[in-house]
């Protein structure tokens, strides 16, 4: 019902993707749940069948199951390489591609936090989520050593810290794609400078 209500709502026949989440392992069933949009992506309501935020020992599941996955969407950054230990390669193994968010940060990756103390104040939990990441690579004299690195880069290229530290993402095996907030229409052409360059050997390097 909800596939044809949303099928319905947009006006096609086949909905281009479907990605499909479960909050609580601790409930069954998410096997079973994705069976039954196998059998509709069969009957041509849906095209592509995709996961998110699932980890890689549940991915290998619905892979072992049978069920062929176009993508998963996860958390990928500079500061959190979580995908890199065991997803990747299985994605790469079956041909899953990567689909990522939280590559800025939260906005942390970004000249705003360059030479800046830590905060003390936040706007949203999401970015006390990712302070803990920084305190989990170091902390935040190393962090500051990032971003100091990360604007060399940039200005070596004429683009953004933030545009470096998606570029380093797009770059990954297995990355179809990062997903960025753009909160305006300027947002968007910043963030196209993206596809504008390539980071080089002594990019990486650094």
């Amino acid at each position: 019902a909800i596939i044809d209500r949303s099928r319905s709502r947009l006006g096609v026949d086949c909905l281009d993707m479907v990605q499909f989440h479960w909050w609580n392992y601790a409930v069954p069933g998410w096997i079973e749940a994705a069976g039954w949009l196998r059998e509709l992506q069969q009957a041509g309501k849906l095209e592509l069948l995709s996961l998110t935020n699932f980890n890689s020992e549940k991915t290998g599941e619905f892979l072992r199951a049978g069920i062929p996955l176009a993508t998963t969407q996860v958390q990928y950054s500079l500061l959190d390489p979580r995908p890199e230990k065991a997803l990747i390669p299985l994605c790469r193994e079956h041909a899953v591609q990567l689909l990522c968010y939280g590559s800025l940060a939260g906005g942390f990756l970004s000249e705003r936090w360059l030479d800046q103390r830590a905060p003390e104040d936040f706007e949203n939990r999401s970015l006390i989520k990712y302070l803990l990441m920084i305190e989990e690579i170091g902390g935040w004299d190393l962090f500051q050593s990032l971003l100091a690195t990360l604007k060399g880069i940039a200005e070596r290229h004429a683009v953004s810290i933030a545009s470096v530290a998606a570029r380093w993402v797009l770059d990954q095996p297995q990355v179809a794609a990062v997903i960025i907030g753009a909160r305006t229409a300027e947002h968007l052409e910043r963030y196209a400078e993206i596809f504008r360059f390539e980071l080089a050997g002594q990019d990486l390097e650094a």
